[in-house]
């Protein structure tokens, strides 16, 4: 082999390894991505079951259950089953609107996404929680380790967080850990997904969410996700008539 034939060989490997680094073919899509999470984490449409725990800093506790429905991108509702002083209580998200209904009011009151119905560090928007990708584009998307890093920025002004900073497992495909941002890059809360759980269905997500936040120093906040199933609904049970006939779906 002569000299100038490895050269040539060596200038086309080097410009095939340029054109790979280059392609946008092997560049992770972030929307896709972010979607596919969304998917992973909650069927399109599901009911599901679940507890959420307050916990002040003095070690005490207040628990309250929950029987959710969701249809589609921007259909969320809830039902208190507990505690006995919530019963009946059921809220409803629409898009970025949110209804609070209390049985004895017989009329449901607006609620905003960053005040909470059960306090403590969830607020309505985790609680009544829409798909990721509905809410937010992707800026930037990083590779770090075991993880993707998702750079979330809230598409309209009446979104909860401003910005938000995303882990998610390579493999899984679900969230490890979610920065919640103002729009000053201000920490507001962090989510840590924990305790993948198979529910059935082909549905493996994280069945404990726990939550902190630097503005309520020594509060903890957890869902613990009992059941989860895919499950379709008609457009009348998000409606506010219906509310106070949430119960008639389990």
């Amino acid at each position: 082999m002569t000299k100038s034939s490895i050269t040539y060989d060596l200038i086309i490997i080097v410009s095939l390894m340029a054109m790979l680094l280059v392609s946008p073919a092997y560049a992770v899509d972030g929307t896709a991505l972010l979607k596919q999470i969304d998917r992973n984490l909650n069927p399109e449409s599901y009911e599901m079951y679940r507890k959420l725990i307050n916990i002040e800093p003095d070690g005490s506790k207040k628990e309250f259950t929950l029987f959710s429905v969701k249809k589609g991108a921007d259909k969320v509702a809830a039902l208190f089953l507990a505690p006995a002083s919530e019963k009946g209580r059921s809220t409803l998200r629409l898009g970025d609107n949110m209804w609070l209904y209390i049985p004895n009011v017989g009329k449901p009151i607006r609620i905003t996404s960053l005040q909470s119905v059960v306090g403590g560090v969830f607020n309505n928007a985790d609680i009544l929680q829409l798909d990721y990708a509905a809410e937010y584009n992707v800026e930037k998307t990083e590779e770090t380790g075991n993880e993707y890093l998702l750079h979330l920025k809230a598409k309209t002004k009446t979104v909860a967080y401003d910005r938000i900073r995303l882990w998610a497992d390579k493999n899984k495909k679900l969230p490890v850990k979610i920065e919640c941002l103002t729009e000053a890059n201000m920490l507001i809360k962090t989510l840590y997904f924990k305790d993948v759980k198979e529910f059935g269905g082909g549905i493996a997500r994280p069945s404990v969410i726990e939550t902190d936040s630097p503005l309520y120093k020594g509060y903890k906040s957890v869902m613990i996700y009992a059941n989860i199933k895919k499950r379709d609904f008609k457009d009348e049970v998000f409606t506010l008539i219906f509310m106070p006939n949430i119960e008639s779906l389990r």
